[in-house]
Protein backbone atom coordinates (compact mmCIF):
# COMPACT_ATOMS: atom_id res chain seq x y z
CA UNK A 1 0.00 0.00 0.00
CA UNK A 2 2.87 2.40 0.73
CA UNK A 3 4.12 2.20 -2.83
CA UNK A 4 0.79 3.19 -4.37
CA UNK A 5 0.49 6.11 -1.92
CA UNK A 6 3.99 7.34 -2.77
CA UNK A 7 3.36 6.95 -6.49
CA UNK A 8 0.17 8.99 -6.20
CA UNK A 9 2.14 11.71 -4.41
CA UNK A 10 4.86 11.93 -7.05
CA UNK A 11 2.61 11.52 -10.11
CA UNK A 12 -0.34 13.50 -8.65
CA UNK A 13 -2.78 10.80 -9.68
CA UNK A 14 -6.14 10.10 -8.06
CA UNK A 15 -6.85 7.10 -5.85
CA UNK A 16 -10.01 5.39 -4.64
CA UNK A 17 -9.76 4.62 -0.93
CA UNK A 18 -11.87 2.62 1.52
CA UNK A 19 -11.44 4.21 4.95
CA UNK A 20 -12.78 3.46 8.42
CA UNK A 21 -13.40 6.53 10.52
CA UNK A 22 -12.67 6.62 14.24
CA UNK A 23 -16.40 6.21 14.94
CA UNK A 24 -16.41 2.93 12.95
CA UNK A 25 -18.18 4.20 9.82
CA UNK A 26 -16.67 2.91 6.56
CA UNK A 27 -16.46 5.35 3.65
CA UNK A 28 -15.22 5.29 0.06
CA UNK A 29 -13.34 8.38 -1.03
CA UNK A 30 -11.53 9.63 -4.13
CA UNK A 31 -8.33 11.42 -3.15
CA UNK A 32 -5.06 12.92 -4.36
CA UNK A 33 -2.16 12.63 -1.91
CA UNK A 34 -0.57 15.93 -0.86
CA UNK A 35 1.74 14.74 1.95
CA UNK A 36 2.78 11.43 3.54
CA UNK A 37 3.96 11.02 7.13
CA UNK A 38 4.72 7.90 9.22
CA UNK A 39 1.21 7.76 10.69
CA UNK A 40 -1.00 9.86 8.42
CA UNK A 41 -1.53 11.25 4.95
CA UNK A 42 -2.83 14.65 3.89
CA UNK A 43 -4.94 14.43 0.76
CA UNK A 44 -7.45 16.39 -1.25
CA UNK A 45 -10.78 14.55 -0.95
CA UNK A 46 -13.11 14.90 -3.93
CA UNK A 47 -16.11 13.79 -1.84
CA UNK A 48 -15.86 16.70 0.61
CA UNK A 49 -13.84 18.98 -1.72
CA UNK A 50 -11.40 19.68 1.12
CA UNK A 51 -7.88 18.72 2.11
CA UNK A 52 -8.16 16.17 4.91
CA UNK A 53 -5.87 14.17 7.18
CA UNK A 54 -6.28 10.38 7.13
CA UNK A 55 -4.64 7.95 9.57
CA UNK A 56 -2.74 5.32 7.58
CA UNK A 57 -3.77 2.46 9.87
CA UNK A 58 -7.45 3.27 9.16
CA UNK A 59 -7.03 2.83 5.38
CA UNK A 60 -8.61 -0.51 4.51
CA UNK A 61 -7.92 -0.50 0.75
CA UNK A 62 -6.54 1.80 -1.92
CA UNK A 63 -6.43 1.53 -5.71
CA UNK A 64 -5.94 3.78 -8.73
CA UNK A 65 -9.08 5.81 -9.45
CA UNK A 66 -11.55 4.00 -11.66
CA UNK A 67 -12.48 7.17 -13.56
CA UNK A 68 -10.70 10.27 -14.80
CA UNK A 69 -13.03 13.25 -14.57
CA UNK A 70 -10.48 15.99 -15.03
CA UNK A 71 -8.86 15.12 -11.73
CA UNK A 72 -5.35 16.22 -12.79
CA UNK A 73 -6.60 19.82 -12.88
CA UNK A 74 -6.88 19.80 -9.06
CA UNK A 75 -3.32 18.66 -8.39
Amino acid sequence: MDSILKRSLTEKTALDMIYIRNDGMITKRSIIIRQINQTYIRAFCFNSRQTKTFTIENILAVSPAAYKRGIKNYA
